[in-house]
């Protein structure tokens, strides 16, 4: 599966789409409220078929429900119902149950069968109009689902899942490389595959939100001078969406670069398992502008369709206080010290040269390919 964004064309059509993503707000709002009362009654989990059953009955006595079609009404219910079953078995872990939204920041409705059709060329028929969308590639293979997305700047995309039949071709390099998060680098990489070209490499983070920060605290300011309801500050609003919205672009553009390149020097990419919310709570807006998880999610996904793998290492593993020559571990590493010599061998090692090199060989050593990595002599940085 993979999923392709096409950007509608502007057009006085679409404010029907909008409109029937508000209509969806509305019955999701409605939903939510039914569960919250069933429970406060019964104590238990309102079944799924039931609350679809009863909104259809209350779809055909109300006609601006009935904008949004019976297969995006049931896709609203079944999201719910697993946002609940996550709520009742990880709510101890901080997960909290799906709350009421805001009507004009609901964001999307989906189809899934029925209700849309693709007319050939750049047109596509949802419900009875016809709509046009910016179509940066072809469509191949078997259309799943459709989904109508609103950006908080009123911009409309379809979104679209497609069962992929044409995966990309493996490329075989026959290396193993272990990588190391950091908050003043990016990634830091050792390879025992290539130790001239990538033992040690650091690759620095651009660091898209602290570049853009003068004008975003620019942009913030100009909003909050605004008055309340007035054009000039919805015309604000837009502005300071923009500059963030921007800012995610460029991260995500050069996240999926980075993937690819990764993906086509290495088979085997070894990381380190990371507390997220933890380096949040520590560090805060930096971990944010990183975002680690979110280049995770994309290098995974990438790495699938390329036929690589990749291996994480437990977080508990003391990556940083082991010697990568002999062994040794430490009883203290403080975070500011960023290389130390081992008391055993003598060796000098840099703090996250030697993470990303232990990571490696503990990553190998998962899957069965045994210790490759002592083979090669450390890497002066």
């Amino acid at each position: 599966m993979k999923t392709l964004k096409f950007k509608l064309y502007a057009h006085k059509r679409n404010r029907h789409l909008k409109r029937t993503i508000n209509a969806a707000g509305v019955i999701y709002n409605h939903c939510i409220a039914l569960h919250k009362r069933y429970y406060r009654m019964w104590g238990k989990h309102l079944n799924c078929a039931k609350l679809q059953s009863h909104i259809a009955k209350l779809r055909k006595r109300n006609q601006f429900w009935q904008l949004v079609g019976s297969q995006a009404v049931q896709d609203i219910c079944q999201r719910i119902k697993k946002a609940y079953q996550l709520f009742f078995k990880h709510n101890k872990k901080g997960v909290k149950p799906p709350g009421f939204k805001k009507v004009k920041k609901y964001k999307s409705f989906t189809l899934k069968q029925a209700g849309y059709k693709f007319l050939g060329g750049n047109r596509v028929k949802i419900g009875s109009r016809v709509y046009q969308f910016w179509k940066s590639r072809e469509i191949e293979g078997t259309v799943k689902t459709l989904a109508i997305k609103r950006t908080p700047l009123g911009e409309l995309f379809m979104v679209l899942v497609v069962e992929d039949v044409s995966p990309e071709v493996e490329v075989k390099t026959g290396r193993i490389a272990g990588f190391d998060f950091g908050l003043k680098t990016f990634l830091t990489c050792f390879s025992s595959g290539d130790a001239t070209r990538t033992g040690g490499t650091t690759i620095e983070s651009p660091q898209f939100f602290k570049q853009s920060l003068n004008a975003i605290k620019k942009a913030s300011s100009q909003h909050s001078k605004k008055l309340k309801g007035s054009s000039n500050r919805e015309r604000a609003r837009k502005n300071l969406v923009r500059k963030y919205e921007d800012i995610s672009h460029r991260r995500r553009d050069w996240f999926w670069k980075l993937a690819h390149e990764l993906t086509d020097r290495f088979d085997i990419l070894c990381f380190e398992t990371l507390s997220l919310k933890g380096m949040q709570r520590l560090w805060g807006r930096k971990i944010s502008d990183l975002a680690f998880g979110e280049f995770l999610e994309i290098l995974e996904w990438v790495a699938k369709n390329k036929s690589k793998q990749i291996v994480f290492v437990d977080r508990w593993y003391p990556s940083s206080k082991t010697c990568s020559s002999c062994g040794h571990i430490l009883e203290n590493l403080d975070l500011s010290v960023r290389e130390w010599r081992c008391p055993s061998c003598q060796s000098v090692n840099g703090r996250d040269e030697n993470a990303a090199r232990n990571i490696q060989m503990v990553g190998t050593s998962t899957i069965g390919l045994g210790d490759v990595s002592r083979v090669v002599p450390a890497i002066a940085v």
